[in-house]
Order: structure tokens, then sequence, then C-alpha cells
């Protein structure tokens, strides 16, 4: 059961038209809390979010909370311990996908927990709540102008799209993923062992892919993700041989991700998939709900 009538690709793209006209198109990133605020009295005066706070919430990322009894409006609250602005921003972009999407339904309120927001695990709402954040913070049309689809992204692109709209590496990377013609992937790594992964549809369509839910994928050794040695040239990209990641090339770019203990990989496979892939592999379906989008 949905709570709006709208789907969060038409409430994402109706918000960016009226942003666009408001203020430009060079607007980017967007002022979320006056915005979420200002908007939420205008079309639900007697429903709106009053308040969007800050707090330490252990084992949440997130949450819309509503005030009053009865209900007099909503309130939007982000953890804020040891999160990046980034995280922060995607997170506020999430909640207030909720309030548009959700709130008729879930009258109680909704919190979300870390894997929900970026990650889009759990109930189907979590998806959809991704989705339009991940649409409201970084449209497509805006994004392309900066990254062709058929453009081999490097991390530096990467990073000057995530200064542009505000929000983490890894969320620039899952939203150029999501519409690049290249057979690219991310991969999240700890301590040898990958936590998740992401693949474009058009590897996927080829069969490129790595399991991370029912499986330990450990890092190959002969990767520089895998050597733990990080210099200008491995962010750059490193070409593997065949068999090192997969049973073809691919060029390697990792990082370090210090501030939570991770290596982030960009990996990049040259060519296109044939029209023998007429259909996906066969994904579990964690690996499908990651497909829709993710994390910082």
């Amino acid at each position: 059961m949905q709570g709006s009538a709208k789907s969060p690709h038409r409430w994402a793209n109706d918000l960016t038209t009226l942003l666009n006209v408001m203020r430009g198109f060079e607007r980017f990133p967007v002022e979320l809390e006056e915005f979420a605020l200002s908007y939420s009295r205008q079309i639900a005066p007697d429903d709106p979010i009053l308040s969007v706070i800050g707090d330490a919430l252990p084992g949440f990322e997130g949450a819309l909370v509503p005030i009053g009894k009865p209900r007099r409006g909503w309130r939007i609250i982000h953890n804020n311990a040891d999160v990046s602005e980034g995280r922060r921003r995607f997170t506020l972009a999430h909640e207030f996908g909720h309030y548009l999407l959700h709130r008729h339904v879930n009258p109680a309120g909704i919190y979300c927990g870390k894997n929900s927001v970026m990650r889009g695990e759990g109930e189907a709402i979590e998806r959809e709540a991704d989705n339009f954040a991940a649409m409201l913070l970084m449209p497509l049309d805006d994004f392309r102008r900066q990254i062709d689809p058929y453009a081999k992204a490097s991390f530096e692109d990467l990073a000057a799209c995530a200064d542009r709209y505000g929000v983490s590496l890894i969320a620039a990377t899952l939203r150029w993923l999501a519409y690049t013609h290249r057979r690219s992937l991310i991969v999240v790594s700890r301590d040898g062992f990958a936590l998740w992964a992401r693949s474009s549809t058009t590897a996927l369509k080829s069969g490129r892919f790595i399991r991370t839910t029912r499986e330990t994928y450990e890092i190959p050794l002969g990767s520089c993700a895998g050597s733990g040695q990080f210099t200008p040239e491995t962010k750059a990209g490193v070409l593997h041989p065949a068999h090192v990641w997969f049973d073809e090339k691919v060029e390697e770019c990792s990082i370090p991700s210090t501030r939570h203990d991770q290596v982030i990989t960009l990996l990049h496979l040259e060519g296109m998939p044939s029209a023998d892939f007429a259909e996906d592999p066969v994904e579990d379906v964690t690996d499908r709900i990651a497909r829709g989008f993710a994390w910082p």
C-alpha cells in the first residue's frame, strides 16, 4: 500500500522542476531543511514538517516522527553522531521522501536503520525513500551533463559530482552506476572481505556482479584493494590481467576510507554486453534490493 498517489520518481521530478524555476540550474546542493519545511507547509498546512533536528540515534540513521496527540505535524530526526555532511544530507532527503510518500500509511512514524538509508534494505518503503532522495539530490539530467553515460568515470570525476550535490562519494558513484552504459562495479570492503557491491545494469547483463549476501567474497590478493597498498596510481586506475577479479581484464581504482575503515573500489570492464544477454543473471533478493540504491 502506498501513502501517496505519486511515485518517488514523479515526486522528485516535480520538485526538481520547482527548484529549477525558483533557484535556477546552478542551485546545488539542495538546501534541504529550508525547502522541506516551507514546501510541507504549502502542500499540507494542517500536517506539515515542523522541525528538523540532529541527534545521536543508536541503531538508527533517521526517523520521521509525529508531533502531538492528535497529530499536528511531523519532525525529521537525523543521526549526527560521527556522520559526514553527505550522509546527513541523504538521510534528510530520505526522511523527506517518507513524509511525502508514506506518512498517511505510517501514522506512528518511521524509523530507519543504518542500512535502510542509501542501502534500501528492509521494507519496500525504504527503497522508495532512497530512490526519491537520490533523484532529488542528484537529478539525472544534471548528472549526465557532468559525466556522459559513455564516459569512464574516475574517482576525481565522481568526487566533483559529490561536491556539487553535497553527497558522499559512494552516493555519487551509485547514482552514476544507475545510468552509465559502461560495464562498471563498486565494491566496498573491510579487512580483505567485501561488505557489499553494486554493478551497473550493463555489467549485470554481462554476468559481472559480486554476491555478498549469503556468500563471503574475499578480495583478490592480486588486486590493489587486496594488497592494502594505496598510491596515486591505485586511485587513478591499475589494469589487471584476466583472472584477478574476473576472467577478463579489469581496470581497478581503489582508495581507503579512513572515516569508516573501509576500502572503496571502482572496477571498469571494457566493451558492452552482446545481444545474447537477454536476461539478467540470477541474483538473490538482497542483491536486487542493493541495486535500488545505497550508502556512504
